[in-house]
């Protein structure tokens, strides 16, 4: 009996699985669930900004059907990052490419070669030929994530097969939020591997892990991105051993809520 608008701003105030699951109770909900009222309410501040920085444009005739858009992988920022929304929370994600990150020596092709890969999101990964230094940093800012969310931050890579000395000494991995630092070490290696704990801030246990997408990634910290603007920085560094280490492919840092 409540009337159409009445529902979609009722339902604007959920989440988008909500909203989804309302459009099977009857026509009228799934009217009221279609409405751009309530899909407006589930898009990002920034979306138009994220729309206009689409390396290809969005075909949409509503703000359900950009959602939906928004929902599958964006190449954004000429190609050096990947935006997301997840489909069922509407909060963002967000992959760097290996060019937007800091990687020590990357200019160098005595040390690293910059190579295309079918598999990867972008047009060129990163691919250590050799080095004794190893360190590959990050950083992000809080505003470009949805506020109030705790988020992991992944470095997406591969081990080649000819792969050598990555795991021969651990690498440290740290992430930092003001004056907050977590750090701990990793083993790269196929599979879970060895693992040691480090202390700064608090502890936090490292392992290599497959992912869905054929990549393996690494843990680098979590952090609540909180309303306040702050910066993000992490790292992943070996520079501690003398020895020589390569055949590690590195495509970027993801940024994901952790449920």
């Amino acid at each position: 009996m409540l009337p159409e608008d009445c529902l979609s701003i009722i339902l604007s105030f959920t989440s988008p699985e909500d909203a989804l699951r309302a459009s099977l109770v009857s026509s009228c909900f799934r009217s009221a669930s279609d409405s751009d009222l309530v899909w407006e309410r589930f898009l990002p501040s920034d979306y138009a900004e994220i729309v206009s920085n689409s390396v290809t444009p969005l075909m949409f005739c509503s703000k359900k059907d950009l959602f939906q858009c928004l929902s599958d992988s964006v190449l954004i920022d000429g190609g050096n990052k990947v935006f997301k929304l997840e489909k069922l929370s509407g909060k963002k994600c967000y992959i760097l490419s290996a060019k937007e990150l800091s990687i020590t020596w990357s200019s160098n092709p005595l040390y690293w070669s910059w190579i295309s890969m079918a598999e990867s999101r972008f047009c060129r990964v990163a691919v250590l030929r050799t080095t004794d230094w190893l360190e590959i940093g990050g950083k992000i800012r809080t505003t470009m994530l949805t506020p109030n969310t705790t988020y992991g931050a992944y470095l997406i890579m591969k081990i080649s097969e000819r792969a050598y000395g990555l795991d021969l000494m651990a690498s440290e991995i740290t992430l930092e939020v003001g004056n907050q630092v977590c750090s701990s070490n990793v083993f790269l290696k196929h599979g879970e591997g060895s693992k040691e704990m480090g202390n700064l801030g608090h502890k936090k246990e490292g392992s290599v892990r497959e992912r869905e997408d054929g990549w393996m990634e690494v843990e680098l910290g979590e952090f609540y991105s909180g309303e306040k603007d702050e910066q993000v920085k992490m790292s992943l560094m070996e520079v501690k051993g003398c020895h020589l280490k390569g055949g590690l492919l590195i495509e970027g840092i993801e940024f994901r809520p952790k449920h």
